[in-house]
């Protein structure tokens, strides 16, 4: 079985109705755990209550926590989130705290050459501690997975277009991809979009999400589209995170493209019917959808 790092944010989302174990990285290794697999999270919490809680929850779960670095000189991260009639979240996310100053050293470079796939976003990139410890990563990692979860005001068109131009597989939804069909002259039609972006990029795989309407692949070869799912949302806090999740382990296990699609809809629409982003799900859930 392939050995899975995901590196970035571990946080608490801030709901209205009490806080959330959360951080797009933290929710696709959670998922992936369900899904079993055994992914390692690269990390930093705070030397405070916030940061031990959150160690106990991945301990919890049996997610490793050996790669999580404390840091008593800052806070475990934090989002305050709210959310609209539809449960469609917004966020203030609080800056300058321990996962912007993931440090690099021997230990991970030796995990990351030892491990299959690492998943990455942009968020834990916003400072330049984190950043340097992810290229420097990036650099020995086998096959790299870009979850783009653009987050205003954190990030830039030059530090995205560097993560594209070193990740195998890249997911974005839908308003991010008009974002890139803006910054790089892309066509009108979602195909053209994807199939130029990996042509540009020399990628192997294009995923789009699009709420309610499904999601659409690319690999080179086909292009994909499957539905949406009709679903009560409740939130759709890291919907794109267990959607991910599924994909990636149907297609790690070589299971068809197609399959590998139909499987992460389920997912991600099963996490928008509940609430926060780290929501056990039984396989007679699963199977109902």
């Amino acid at each position: 079985m392939e050995k899975i790092i995901c590196f970035g944010e571990v946080l608490w989302d801030m709901l209205p109705s009490g806080k959330i174990p959360g951080g797009a990285p933290m929710n696709v290794a959670f998922h992936l755990n369900q899904f079993g697999w055994n992914p390692q999270m690269i990390s930093k919490v705070g030397e405070d209550s916030l940061g031990k809680e959150l160690l106990d929850f991945l301990q919890s779960k049996n997610i490793s926590t050996s790669l999580i670095q404390i840091d008593p000189a800052v806070e475990t991260g934090t989002v305050q989130v709210e959310l609209d009639e539809l449960g469609f979240p917004s966020y203030e996310i609080s800056d300058q705290v321990a996962y912007d100053f993931l440090d690099f050293d021997e230990v991970l470079e030796r995990e990351v050459l030892d491990t299959d796939v690492i998943i990455f976003g942009t968020l834990a990139v916003r400072h330049e501690k984190s950043r340097k410890t992810l290229l420097r990563l990036i650099e020995c990692s086998k096959y790299r997975v870009f979850d783009v979860n653009l987050r205003v005001p954190f990030f830039d068109k030059p530090g995205v277009e560097f993560l594209l131009k070193k990740a195998d597989l890249v997911k974005m939804n839908d308003e991010e991809l008009n974002i890139f069909a803006d910054w790089f002259s892309l066509g009108k039609e979602e195909h053209e979009q994807l199939k130029e972006l990996y042509q540009r990029f020399g990628l192997k795989g294009i995923i789009v999400t699009k709420g309610a309407e499904g999601a659409g692949y690319y690999d080179g070869e086909v292009y994909l589209e499957e539905p949406g799912i009709a679903i009560k949302v409740q939130d759709t806090i890291g919907s794109g995170d267990s959607f991910l999740a599924g994909f990636l382990s149907q297609h790690l296990r070589g299971k068809p493209s197609e399959e590998c699609l139909k499987f992460a809809c389920k997912i991600g629409a099963l996490v928008a019917s509940k609430k926060g982003g780290t929501p056990g799900l039984t396989k007679e859930e699963i199977d109902s959808i």
